[in-house]
């Protein structure tokens, strides 16, 4: 191990320091190493847009990495390569935001809109470490970048509607471009009932409301300077969550940031970024909605977040050379008052998160090296420090309840590595990529108290003990492509060692009426997560085209138990139809049988599926004016069904009807 991490970090300053050879000009790549996924309404014409107006959880699902765990019908939490949100890195536009849910019902995806957002960037494995460290990628939500365009004033005006669930949909975008000043507002407003389940059975607690409003302006200073600021107001109310015991009465958060840009071609660093931000989230769930509950409980939660980065990019002779400086200061607190029935008996009160202070300053380096027109080599490394401080006396305390030693701060150092080799040709490409990733615990698996696990039916303890999880990641990719056809494979396995995951303690009591015991979090020796998939099109005509993809995966630990919430083999099949002004496609999309599932997790089978939708969309012009259509039917045959990422096996949506319009006036 070592070894290697002394090899990749010489390969990667050797890389840098070459960056000032005198050697030929060579032509430039434009490779790219990470997915991007376009979600922005200003680029309506986006194939994968079936819905112009689908939330975001609806586009990530769309990248064949990419599942997301459902506890209810609003905010789903992303997974990539088979690793929950612990194990990711994401970001919006590069600025790190924490959830304040004890209870994952708040995932950073969930406080952004597509009315935000131009695109997501997906950076798999140690790809992802632009923005920080993890082990299973990086997920960047990136804002939108109006700019100076000079284009004078557009308007977007957006209505969306669905049957199942009645649920509606209206957004409105404002935006002016000049020559040294931009604007753009925008706001978008979500409502649904509780839906239906395949059958026409209704799923209770399922519905859900939000709004979010957005700001982003900017001033150019001169052609080098300009200063940019955004301002992000999400709020939901009356979110429902079927899948578990609670649901969350208020999920709040402010976005702010001020940037400024500096580009010169004429001295060393080409362009200069630098953002100041700060983000503040308020969390509160309840069960007033619930009836029948041993003991009635609020659970408020709280995350402020202060940051910086600045990047830095530069271009010499073959080299495309990155930097990036970052670092936040992050205060988590959460906690749980219990209200007995008997209203003789006094509330009980304590801290599931310690007011834990988290301060990270780390630097990023990455040299994309152009070898000649076929061959390009990609290096990267990340370097910080970390430390974790706990501000609740009480907290403190609780937790030395099981760790005595323990003081009330820890100090960590963290590192990332990669590497990759791409070879390209006008018919195909190979890329093989090595890397070397390291993560802190996250809060909860540090230092969560007593927090009940739905899934499992365990309380949960943290461990602020724990080493960092490393993992050694191999990769590879391959693409053959001709006018009318392409078929290409991508695969990567991830060897990760200490593996953070719940551990049962049959010597503690549960907390929670009706929990199966308590589970701290421990390291397994290591465990294996292996997927591939392999994705292939056809072009039948100029109107007529077929694309599927195939994919399977795999997890286990060193206990030689399933990991959790591993996919099955999945598929997914489409043929298209598009003109100049009108598109349809119908899709097949479903899961084989999860055989491999973890009963020791908490994890039960589930039954293979397969769902038809059928879409359509057309484009109309008038003078200046744009209007975009989509309507169609998802779940066409009415299935019921769950997939291996539902929570507690709740039953995803049944047939429905939608019709989403945009009018863009110029």
């Amino acid at each position: 191990m070592k070894k290697f991490i002394i090899y990749s970090v010489c390969l990667l300053f050797c890389g840098i320091i070459s960056a000032q050879e005198e050697e030929p000009v060579v032509k430039k790549d434009t490779t790219k190493l990470t997915e991007v996924i376009i979600l922005s309404r200003r680029k309506l014409n986006n194939h994968r847009q079936e819905k112009t107006l689908s939330s975001i959880d609806d586009f990530l699902e769309k990248s064949n990495k990419i599942t997301m765990i459902k506890r209810g019908n609003y905010a789903w939490e992303p997974s990539l390569n088979n690793m929950n949100s612990d194990r990711l890195n994401v970001t919006i536009d590069g600025m790190q935001i924490f959830g304040a849910c004890t209870d994952k019902m708040d995932p950073i995806t969930s406080y952004v809109d597509v009315s935000n957002l131009e695109q997501v960037n997906i950076g798999s494995g140690q790809t992802g470490t632009e923005n920080g460290h993890c082990v299973g990628g990086g997920i960047d939500l990136q804002l939108t970048s109006s700019k100076f365009y000079q284009s004078g004033l557009k308007t977007n005006f957006d209505l969306g509607y669905e049957t199942n669930g009645n649920y509606r949909v209206v957004g409105l975008d404002l935006e002016y471009s000049g020559n040294s000043f931009y604007l753009n507002a925008d706001g978008i407003f979500r409502k649904s009932d509780n839906y239906d389940a395949g059958g026409t059975n209704e799923v209770m607690y399922s519905q859900f409301q939000k709004y979010n409003v957005s700001l982003q302006t900017g001033f150019k200073l001169s052609e080098k300077h300009s200063i940019d600021a955004n301002i992000i107001y999400d709020k939901a109310t009356d979110v429902g969550y079927p899948a578990l015991p609670m649901d969350v009465s208020l999920a709040e958060a402010l976005i702010t940031s001020v940037t400024h840009n500096y580009v010169n071609d004429s001295t060393f660093f080409k362009t200069l970024e630098t953002k100041f931000y700060f983000n503040t989230i308020t969390h509160i769930m309840d069960d007033s909605k619930r009836p029948d509950v041993p003991i009635r409980m609020d659970m408020p939660g709280w995350s402020d977040t202060y940051g910086f980065y600045s990047k830095a990019t530069t271009t010499r002779k073959r080299h495309n050379l990155l930097f990036n400086i970052n670092g936040y200061y992050n205060k988590s607190l959460a906690e749980m008052t219990m209200y007995p029935n008997d209203s003789n008996q006094p509330a009980m009160f304590m801290y599931t998160w310690p007011d834990l202070r988290t301060f990270y300053t780390g630097v990023f380096a990455k040299d994309i090296v152009v070898l000649n027109e076929k061959n390009q080599l990609s290096m990267s490394l990340r370097l910080g420090y970390q430390n974790n401080r706990i501000a609740e006396e009480s907290g403190l305390e609780s937790l030395q309840i099981f760790y005595p030693e323990i003081d009330d701060s820890k100090s960590r150092f963290l590192t990332s590595l990669s590497s990759d080799y791409t070879y390209k040709t006008t018919d195909y490409d190979l890329s093989f990529g090595l890397g070397y990733g390291e993560r802190a615990p996250s809060v909860s698996e540090g230092y969560g108290f007593f927090l009940f696990n739905s899934f499992d039916n365990y309380d949960y303890i943290g461990n602020p003990t724990l080493d960092n999880e490393k993992a050694i990641e191999i990769n590879t990719k391959a693409n053959y492509h001709t006018d009318k056809f392409h078929v290409g494979v991508e695969a990567s396995y991830f060897y990760i060692k200490d593996f953070i995951i719940g551990d049962i303690d049959e010597s503690l009591s549960s907390m929670t009426i009706g929990a199966n015991g308590v589970r701290i979090y421990k390291a397994l020796s290591s465990a294996s997560i292996f997927d591939v998939y392999i994705n292939s099109s056809y072009e039948l005509s100029n109107s007529f085209s077929v694309n599927g993809t195939i994919g399977y995966n795999y997890g286990r630990g060193s206990n030689d138990e399933n990991l959790p919430l591993i996919r099955p083999f999945s598929y997914l099949t489409e043929v298209n139809y598009k003109t100049k002004h009108f598109n349809a496609a119908l899709q097949l999309e479903g899961n084989g049988n999860q055989s491999s599932y973890s009963s020791f997790y908490g994890e039960d089978e589930t039954s293979a599926y397969g769902i038809l939708n059928l879409n359509f969309g057309n484009v109309i012009y008038a003078k200046e004016s744009k209007f975009v259509l989509k309507y169609g039917i998802e779940n066409l045959l009415d299935t019921e069904y769950s997939t291996f990422s539902d929570w507690n096996n709740i039953p995803r949506q049944g047939r429905n009807f939608y019709m989403n319009l945009s009018v863009v006036l110029q």
